[in-house]
């Protein structure tokens, strides 16, 4: 597995809504642009697409949700932009969690996000609402170089 804590990069999960609402894709390729700058694996790097939608089409829906959990399986931890509600990136967090993970659950500060999210006790997962772009990178930059 790869680590980031001694120097190294990491396998970063990214999630976020895509057939829930893409109005906060330009967020979600600020955060994959900012991983990948950083040296950092992102294997869902597209879900930040605007073409997204078509890019998934040709694929059935249990294609995905194999490569989608085997990518949360494979990753180091994961991250994601809960503003939208997504069916999908619950399911993805669950996984992560269940997984001992660390997971980092994203959100504009006047969302108001699921209280199954919000309400839940795991030590590693961190709930960052913000309001500007630059604090949450920084909040973000700050997660991934935590030790577990």
């Amino acid at each position: 597995m790869i680590k980031y804590f001694k120097g190294e990069y990491m396998n970063i999960y990214f999630s976020c809504s895509i057939t829930g609402g893409r109005k906060d894709q330009y967020i979600y390729k600020k955060i994959v642009d900012f991983l990948e700058q950083e040296g950092h694996v992102v294997p869902t790097a597209h879900l930040a697409s605007k073409d997204i939608m078509l890019d998934e089409s040709s694929m059935n829906a249990e294609e995905v949700y194999r490569r989608d959990l085997s990518w949360v399986s494979d990753c180091d931890v994961l991250i994601a932009e809960v503003s939208t509600p997504s069916h999908g990136v619950g399911y993805e967090i669950a996984a992560a969690i269940f997984q001992g993970k660390k997971v980092m659950c994203c959100h504009h500060k006047e969302k108001k996000i699921s209280k199954i999210i919000s309400g839940n006790p795991y030590e590693g997962l961190l709930l960052y609402p913000y309001s500007e772009e630059k604090d949450l990178i920084a909040e973000i930059e700050r997660f991934i170089k935590k030790k577990p």
